[in-house]
């Protein structure tokens, strides 16, 4: 099993940036993807980025292509979200997931296997 821990939420204002950080722990070798998700207030929850473990591909929602940017620190065995150029729209809690199955596509939610508790990214217009 993996276990997951989210950091670095806060509450900012638009335009400023903020990093997120998550340390997976336990059988790390099982990591396929590390996948950002978030959840607004009465939205369900979405995918924001990915990032192959051992090879470091990343994946990108839309919504924040060109203003996040996933990566990972090998060394520490650390999983980053830098989100830059934040806007009120992007305020919900954030997870950060494992998945341990081989697979085309890391958006899809419910191929995840290990979640964190989240953390609160407020954003002020």
């Amino acid at each position: 099993q993996v276990q997951l821990a989210e950091s670095g939420g806060g509450s900012v204002q638009a335009g400023d940036s903020l990093l997120l950080s998550c340390a997976p722990s336990g059988d790390t070798f099982n990591i396929y993807y590390v996948g950002w998700f978030r959840q607004a207030p009465g939205q369900e929850r979405e995918f924001v980025a990915a990032l192959k473990w051992y090879y470091g591909t990343t994946w990108y929602d839309d919504s924040v292509r060109g203003r996040f940017t996933i990566s990972k620190d090998n060394a520490k065995n650390m999983v980053y979200l830098q989100m830059s150029n934040l806007k009120s729209e992007d305020t919900a809690v954030y997870f950060c997931a494992a998945r341990y199955r081989y697979g085309s596509d890391p958006s899809v939610e419910n191929t995840y296997n290990s979640w964190g508790q989240g953390t609160q990214v407020t954003v002020s217009s």
